[in-house]
């Protein structure tokens, strides 16, 4: 333990999660200051305990208890990381070591979530970058090698992505090695043209069957290729007869002319071309999807959204167990804005964050965004005035859909690797040129795009 250790202050019921987040504190090398049942102490505690970062256990009983610890927790000089109590105590194996990687870099404010025996030394200078051997937890994945440039390709993954690290096994035995310039073999790249006229023929041809007169010859050698295609070019169609400028008919003509024009020209009446007045639409909201490890993310999220933010929220969270009602309470305690539990046929208010159950979506019209059992959600926001946010846990089936609003106009991004437990969804966008951030951050992005 280093001399001047991380301070954390445990707040758990006694129980198999409170061990499991107590192994996590000693895996980061930092001192539990305060490990005790948030029921049973006074709020006067924590900050006596000089703790830098507060880990919570939530459960039902927890979660009535911490209404007492709102302005403790809210001191911006402490991090506050919130874990399920239910899923800490039911991790095992691989997945309660990633868990716990995770929780130790949150702990830590670093974004280093591989396994030991995965780091890299970094290359010498104008050696290429070059990783092998990355392998999953596991141990028994097969090897696999990544091999590029001096710069990894914007469309390759990235290997130190903490996902592709450890779940790529599960998706792929082998990534294959590409080396620029790699053609396969007996592939014929070679373009052949059927030629349609031989050009110096029908040159030829065309010279000797009759000569050209300077007023034709439009062509020079360097068409000669389009010429020999497509013949002479011409706006002429031979119907106009030819006259001379000088003569008497002509004049006859002009004159007509322009008294065919001015009798058109009065018979002209004004237009009215003053912009019409489409029918006003309804505006756009934010979406914020989620799922495992997802409420912590959202929790950043809605407390560093603005005071009054000019759209709803509309955010559908994953739970085991579906109590949405607890996470109203959960997310209330960490904004200002009012949070409600979204109910069908119910309208979304401005500036209101909604908490969604899974089998609800929303129904667009002139009057408003109503909330809607069995409709769409992502497909139904309308697209020149929302946003769509794909946090930590987020199922991957939605990213077409995203991608699409995106591409029609809605501010669309996921949260980046650094902290995030599960971040498929998010690279899947990544890796079609969509953005990532931090929940922070995407905050600020909403508030700069609507500002209040």
């Amino acid at each position: 333990m280093s001399s001047n250790p991380l301070k954390v202050a445990l707040l758990a019921q006694a129980g198999p999660a409170r061990d499991r987040l107590r192994e996590a504190i000693e895996a980061a090398g930092a001192q539990c200051v305060l490990e005790s049942d948030p029921q049973e102490i006074d709020p006067a505690d924590v900050p006596t305990s000089e703790a830098k970062v507060v880990l919570v256990a939530l459960d039902p009983q927890t979660e009535d208890a911490l209404e007492a610890f709102d302005e403790v927790l809210a001191d911006p000089d402490v991090e506050v990381i919130y874990e399920e109590a239910s899923l800490a105590a039911a991790r095992e194996g691989w997945d309660m070591a990633r868990w716990q990687r995770h929780l130790v870099a949150k702990m830590q404010s670093h974004g280093d979530v591989l396994p030991p025996g995965t780091e890299q030394e970094a290359p010498e200078p104008g050696q290429s970058t070059r990783f092998d051997h990355i392998s999953s937890d596991a141990g028994d994945a097969p090897e696999r090698e990544w091999q590029g440039g001096s710069a990894a390709p914007a469309e390759t993954t990235n290997p130190f992505d903490p996902v592709f690290a450890e779940t790529a096994d599960q998706e792929s035995g082998h990534v294959p090695v590409f080396e620029p310039g790699d053609v396969a073999d007996g592939l014929d790249l070679s373009l052949t043209l059927d030629p349609v006229v031989d050009n110096e023929d029908a040159a030829a041809v065309e010279a000797s069957a009759e000569p050209r007169s300077p007023a034709t010859a439009v062509a020079s050698d360097e068409e000669g290729e389009a010429a020999g295609r497509f013949g002479v070019l011409t706006l002429d169609d031979g119907s106009a007869p030819l006259v001379s400028g000088d003569s008497e008919e002509s004049d006859d003509r002009l004159a007509r002319d322009i008294v065919e024009l001015e009798e058109r020209i009065s018979g002209l009446t004004l237009v009215d071309d003053s912009p019409r007045k489409e029918p006003e639409h309804a505006r756009g909201a934010v979406l914020v999807l989620a799922g495992l490890g997802g409420p912590d993310a959202v929790r950043q999220l809605v407390a560093a959204m603005p005071a009054g933010f000019p759209r709803p929220v509309l955010i559908q969270q994953r739970l085991d167990g579906g109590r949405h009602d607890r996470l109203v309470a959960q997310m209330q305690r960490a904004t200002e804005l009012p949070v409600r539990l979204a109910e069908a046929d119910q309208y979304a208010m401005a500036g209101t964050v909604y908490i969604l159950a899974e089998e609800l979506g929303i129904d667009v019209s002139d009057a408003g965004i109503r909330f809607q059992t069995g409709s769409e959600l992502v497909a139904s926001l309308p697209s020149s005035d929302s946003a769509v946010l794909l946090l930590s846990g987020t199922d991957p089936s939605v990213v077409d859909a995203t991608l699409r609003l995106g591409w029609a106009g809605a501010l669309v991004a996921g949260q980046s690797a650094d902290g995030c437990y599960d971040a498929t969804a998010s690279a899947a966008l990544a890796s079609r040129g969509g953005d990532t951030a931090t929940p922070a951050e995407l905050a600020q992005r909403l508030g700069e795009r609507w500002p209040a």
